[in-house]
C-alpha cells in the first residue's frame, strides 16, 4: 500500500462543518467550512482587542499608549458555542432627527419614470435635467427636457478649444 509508505491518508469521505451550516469542512480549518473558520478567527481577534482594552482601562493607561499598539502575548481560545451575537442599536440624542430620516426613505420609494410614472428599477435613464425616465421617454424630445443642450455644447467646445493668439512679429530688417 502506497499510503502506508508515504504516511498520507486519504480522507474517508467529505466532512461536514462542525457548526452544521451545511457546507464541507477540512482538517486545516478545524473541520469547519471557510466561512465559519473566518468568523471564528475574527471573533478571536475581537476578543483579544476587547481583553487588551479592558486591561488598559483597569490599569488606568487608556489614552497613554504613546502611539504604540499593545502586544498580546497570550492566546485566547473562544468556543464557537459560547459566543453569542448581540445587536446594539445606537439611538440618536434628538428623536426628531430619526423620524425625519425615516420619512425621507419612505418618500423615495421605487424608481419611476418622471413622465409616465412607470417603474423603471435599475434600467432607468438619468437625463441631464436631473430626472429619471423609462426607455421610451429617455430622449430629450420625448419628455420636454428643460436642459439647454445648445448652450452646453457651445460651452464645452469653447472650453476644449481655447482661443490662441500669437504675439505680433516685428518685421524689422
Amino acid at each position: 500500500m502506497e499510503h502506508d509508505e508515504t504516511g498520507c491518508q486519504a480522507p474517508e469521505g467529505p466532512i461536514l462543518c462542525v457548526n452544521n451550516c451545511g457546507f464541507f469542512g477540512s482538517a486545516t480549518t478545524m473541520n469547519m467550512c471557510s466561512k465559519c473558520h473566518k468568523d471564528l478567527v475574527l471573533k478571536q481577534e475581537q476578543a483579544k482587542i476587547a481583553e487588551s482594552s479592558i486591561g488598559n482601562i483597569v490599569n488606568g493607561n487608556c489614552g497613554s499608549n504613546n502611539g504604540v499598539d499593545p502586544v498580546i502575548a497570550e492566546t485566547v481560545d473562544v468556543a464557537v458555542a459560547s459566543v453569542e451575537r448581540k445587536i446594539v442599536s445606537l439611538q440618536p440624542a434628538d428623536a426628531s432627527a430619526s423620524s425625519e430620516g425615516t420619512e425621507v426613505k419612505a418618500k423615495e420609494g421605487p424608481n419611476r419614470c418622471n413622465t409616465c410614472r412607470k417603474r423603471v428599477g435599475l434600467t432607468g435613464f438619468s437625463c441631464r435635467c436631473g430626472n429619471l425616465f423609462c426607455s421610451s421617454h429617455r430622449y430629450s424630445d420625448k419628455h420636454d427636457c428643460p436642459f439647454d443642450y445648445r448652450t452646453s455644447g457651445r460651452d464645452a467646445i469653447a472650453k476644449a478649444n481655447p482661443v490662441v493668439k500669437a504675439e505680433k512679429l516685428d518685421n524689422k530688417i
